[in-house]
Order: structure tokens, then sequence, then C-alpha cells
């Protein structure tokens, strides 16, 4: 199989005026965010709209991943469904990212920038979107089978998927955060793949990205302790081989040191009393 290579990136598509614009648009970064992983119900109901938008558009690109497509077309799909909705592509402009979601393929293991490239038949395709809309974010991603995917490759999908159904139903308050690592990556060891360890789940809300981390290894030094009305992501991203890393001059695009395949899986959660509300669900 030919490594993944750059590609053409298109011009940056617009986004109509009248759709309000994330805070850190076009800057270096985002401003930090001071307040509470807890969130007030008003929050939380917006959270389920932003959410729920995000898996729709995350559904529709997904029915469009098949040989033959380009990641850039893909990327199209999903900046207009978001904004046709009113919904800003968080990805656009966060921290100078070109575009409006991540297509991560194959040795790709995230923040893969959509370009000229054609997705070829027995490709993985990771689409990973974030809506902005109401003043806060609901990200999901998934992985996509293109045209005939041989056996490993499509196990390593359907896995992962797994890893993060298992990491949710670990989500339970009073646990600490290190729970769903340990989850994660009991789970993943049974078939000896490796767990990325620098790419992790975060807080989310109003802001993109809170600050608080949610590993998907076993790290005993990530205690926070989880409470209702905490919203975060879970998004473990499984290899075939090492889980260690090389990042493209693009400062964006990071595969697999050994080029074998990486599959990925999110939702945004919200914390409830026993368990947990997956909020992007179409």
């Amino acid at each position: 199989m030919t490594a993944i290579a750059p590609a053409t990136i298109s011009p940056r598509r617009p986004v109509p005026a009248h759709i309000p614009r994330p805070e850190y648009v076009d800057k270096d970064a985002p401003a930090p965010y001071t307040g509470p992983e807890v969130k007030d119900a008003d929050t939380i109901e917006r959270m389920r709209v932003a959410g729920r938008l995000a898996a729709q558009a995350l559904q529709l690109v997904g029915k469009h991943v098949q040989p033959g497509v380009t990641s850039d077309e893909l990327d199209r799909i999903g900046h207009e469904f978001l904004c046709d909705n009113d919904a800003y592509p968080s990805t656009l402009g966060y921290k100078h990212f070109p575009k409006s979601l991540c297509t991560s393929v194959n040795e790709v293991i995230c923040h893969g920038i959509p370009d000229s490239r054609v997705v070829e038949d027995g490709d993985i395709v990771n689409i990973d979107i974030t809506a902005y809309i109401g003043g806060v974010h609901g990200d999901t991603n998934a992985t996509f089978l293109a045209g005939d995917v041989d056996e490993e490759s499509r196990l390593l999908v359907e896995r992962t998927e797994e890893a993060l159904r298992r990491a949710i139903k670990a989500v339970r308050p009073g646990r600490q955060i290190n729970v769903l690592g340990r989850v994660i990556e009991s789970y993943a060891k049974r078939f000896g793949y490796g767990v990325v360890r620098d790419f992790t789940g975060h807080g989310i809300g109003t802001a993109f990205h809170s600050g608080l981390i949610i590993p998907h290894y076993d790290e005993p030094y990530y205690d926070t302790v989880i409470e209702p009305g905490m919203t975060f992501t879970i998004e473990p991203m499984l290899c075939l081989g090492t889980h260690e890393w090389d990042m493209w001059d693009d400062d964006w695009t990071v595969v697999t040191k050994d080029k074998k395949r990486s599959a990925q899986f999110e939702h945004t959660l919200l914390v409830t009393d026993d368990g947990a509300e997956i909020l992007t669900l179409p």
C-alpha cells in the first residue's frame, strides 16, 4: 500500500456573514478557558443542538466516503451542511487550520487536512467534524470504509468503535477520568493494538478544548473525579502497530511512525447521575 502524501489544498471556503464565529478564528491560539467543567442546564441544552448537528453532518459526509471522491469534496459537503444550518465549522481557522473538518486516511492518526487526494478502494477514512452554534461546540468523528477493505483494517475499525462504546459505559460520577483510559487500553491490548497517548479527549462546551484531558491509556496521573453535568469527548485512536507518530511539515497531519493504519471514533458526552448521555447522535 502506498503511503499517504500531501496534495493540493484548495482555497478557504467562505462562511456566511450572519453565522457567529468562535473567538479564536484566525488567532494563533484560543483564549484560555476559565469556566467550570460542570455545565448549567442552558449550556447543556445548547450543546444538545450543536452535538446533534455535528452528528448529522458526520453521517452525511460518511455516506460520500467512496473510492473516487477527494477529501476536499468531503470537506465541501460538511462545510455546506453546517453553514446551511447556521453553524460554524469549528476547525476552520482554529490555530490557522484551513478546512472545515479533518480527513485522516489509513496511517494518518488525526488532523489530516482535506486536499485533492482521491480516496482509493480499500482506504479507511476518519472524518472529524465539529459544529459551533448557540455559542457552544459539538465534536464527533468516525472511521468509514471505502470500497473493499481488508479484514485486518475492518476489524481495527470495528474494535476502535467498540473501545469507545466500552469507555462510554465506564463513565460514572465519582470515578476518576483515568478509568476511561484503562478500559480502552485493556481492550486494545487483547488485539496487540497501539493506543495513541499524545492526542486525547477533552472538555468541551463554550470552549472547543476546555483544558480537561481525557486520556485513552492507563495513566493514574489523570485523577479528576467525574461529576454530573461535565461535558467532554472520548476519542480513542488505535493503531495496527506502534502508537508512536511523526508530523508532516504542515504542523497538523499526524501519521504512525511505522505507517501502519490507525482508526478513531469520538462522541461528545454529558455526565448524568448514573452514566453518560451521548450528545453527538443524529
